[in-house]
């Protein structure tokens, strides 16, 4: 295969790509393995490209990977416990930290939720390496985020864990000096139901990116304290900055302003999900000043918290954007408990 001029991303089954020789690799900015196994399969010739979710595939695809590729050359290596691979434009990311880490000795423990405040320090300590390290090796400007951690809705006396992700996810942003409104990445926090560690992967470049709100939704930092006392850091979508100018679609769900429609509703939830996402690239288009990006053509991932719903959820997103489109599904908790589908995109 060609380099890749432009940032593509395929989602090919592992059997396939284990025949490809090391010179295919040349071009792999990152490969991320889904599985809900600790130890997922290694890969030849992927030392420093892959990364691990703990969240299980559907739709018959359970060794579907995902592969980002982009034209080179590469080069791999670890900064403190981050994990990247870089070109000159983009670099790839990837951490993973136990909350026990930070867990307290009980004799030690204040009064509250013991997990809650873990979570939140081990958010805030991914959050400050993983900023340290793009500054550190020449890409300052995080494009795309992802985020997956065991019982995002899970409650404690302190509120929902989501609200000590977000707490952390903050603290980090403010500590490292960078904005917590408007010039944000884009970003996805989703829930794994498998036990595991925090974990972050990111695309970042060199370049400030474009982002981008949606004028069906409030932005995430101006939710109001219903929804936790610390808002969700992340824009709605971002542009890559030129000459790229991919367009990385945030994990999208059924929220009209900042609350939820159609609870229990998966099929009208759907629907309401692929509205938001025509809302954003009508603002993508009209930011360019062209018809530059069209639902039909962009690659999608969609989290799917009951297996059940799946074909439900399928048949509505083919409706909208026809039978070529890449999808791939994953068994996902979604950061709020009525939701039932979120649905993501990348386009060129």
């Amino acid at each position: 295969m060609a380099a890749a001029a432009h940032l593509q991303i395929d989602y090919p089954r592992l059997a396939d790509i284990r025949q490809h020789s090391a010179a295919w690799w040349h071009d792999v900015l990152a490969i991320v393995q889904y599985s809900p196994e600790l130890r997922p399969p290694r890969l030849p010739w992927a030392e420093g490209t892959a990364a691990h979710v703990r969240l299980p595939v559907l739709a018959d695809l359970d060794d579907a990977v995902e592969v980002w590729r982009l034209a080179g050359p590469m080069s791999s290596g670890q900064h403190g416990r981050v994990h990247y691979r870089c070109s000159e434009r983009l670099l790839f990311a990837a951490l993973s930290i136990a909350e026990q880490e930070f867990a307290e000795p009980e004799c030690e423990r204040p009064q509250g939720d013991e997990r809650a405040s873990a979570l939140r320090s081990a958010t805030s300590a991914a959050y400050c390496e993983l900023f340290g390290a793009l500054g550190a090796l020449g890409f300052p400007h995080p494009i795309r985020i992802w985020n997956v951690l065991p019982e995002i809705t899970g409650q404690t006396p302190d509120g929902e864990r989501y609200w000590h992700f977000n707490g952390g996810r903050q603290e980090a942003f403010i500590g490292r000096q960078r904005h917590i409104d408007g010039n944000l990445p884009a970003a996805s926090a989703l829930g794994s139901p498998h036990p595991g560690p925090l974990t972050v992967h990111c695309i970042a470049s060199v370049r400030a990116p474009i982002a981008l709100e949606n004028p069906r939704q409030s932005p995430a930092w101006e939710y109001p304290p219903q929804y936790g006392p610390r808002s969700p850091t992340f824009a709605r979508a971002c542009i890559e900055g030129s000459p790229g100018q991919t367009l990385f679609v945030s994990g999208t769900a059924s929220i009209v302003g900042s609350h939820s429609a159609h609870p229990g509703d998966v099929r009208a939830q759907t629907r309401e999900t692929v509205r938001n996402l025509r809302a954003v690239l009508a603002a993508a288009n009209a930011h360019l000043g062209s018809e530059r990006y069209a639902l039909e053509q962009l690659t999608f991932k969609v989290y799917v918290r009951h297996s059940d719903d799946l074909a439900d959820i399928e048949q509505e997103l083919r409706s909208a954007i026809g039978p070529s489109a890449r999808v791939l599904y994953l068994r996902a908790d979604i950061c709020r408990r009525e939701l039932l589908v979120e649905i993501e995109a990348v386009g060129s």
